[in-house]
């Protein structure tokens, strides 16, 4: 008798593998057994410290890095640099205590997907783990938009629709989804992307979002 099915296999083949980086031994066997529960994450390794979460990204090639931004030693910052440069298909997240914390801009300009944070409930862990590994930002929901106010920085001007686009890309929709919600072409998705880019002077749509939401634009 076969008892394979096909949902069983598809899981087996499109398992996220995730490994946890936290110097706090009882948080980190919170987030595994949260994220145990869901059947499509797997947690690969575990980190008490960023120079041990960057040598086992190198070693495991997780795709999802969760790595808390305040550790002894190497902080959360320069670990995602080093674990992109040793891992560069992982996609670091950071998880952090407070979303008013002015480094998460820094990680975030280094490489990182995004940040979630240590109160987020498990069907939001499981979520973020999800948007990242699809290559999505992520950002906690109630982010204010005056996160990170505290950096003074001449405002740049977006049009409503580059406006509307980025807001858009903040809920995690890739380009084609955008297109089809606002009737307009990928293309032009695109376009109205590149020109948000150039006045926010970053290179991709984490950085993007981030620095929209930074400034009150979106």
């Amino acid at each position: 008798m076969n008892h394979h099915t096909v949902p069983d296999d598809a899981v087996a083949d499109h398992t996220i593998r995730v490994l946890l980086a936290d110097d706090h031994p009882v948080v980190r066997e919170g987030l595994s057994a949260m994220l145990e529960s869901a059947p499509d994450i797997t947690v690969a390794g575990q980190a008490a410290s960023g120079e041990e979460a960057v040598t086992l990204a190198g070693r495991l090639r997780p795709d999802i890095v969760l790595l808390d931004l305040r550790m002894g030693g190497m902080d959360g910052v320069e670990a995602t640099g080093h674990i992109l440069r040793q891992a560069p298909g992982s996609k670091v997240v950071i998880v952090t205590t407070y979303e008013s914390d002015t480094d998460i801009l820094r990680a975030v300009e280094e490489g990182a997907a995004g940040y979630l944070l240590k109160g987020s409930t498990r069907a939001e862990l499981i979520d973020a783990v999800r948007a990242a590994a699809r290559g999505e930002t992520v950002l906690t929901p109630s982010l204010a938009p005056k996160l990170f106010r505290s950096r003074t920085v001449d405002t740049p001007t977006l049009s409503d629709r580059e406006a509307e686009v980025l807001r858009l890309v903040s809920q995690g929709l890739t380009n084609a989804a955008i297109g089809t919600k606002l009737f307009i072409g990928e293309a032009t998705v695109k376009t109205h992307l590149l020109r948000a880019y150039r006045k926010l002077d970053v290179t991709d749509r984490t950085a993007a979002v981030v620095t929209a939401l930074e400034r009150g634009l979106i």
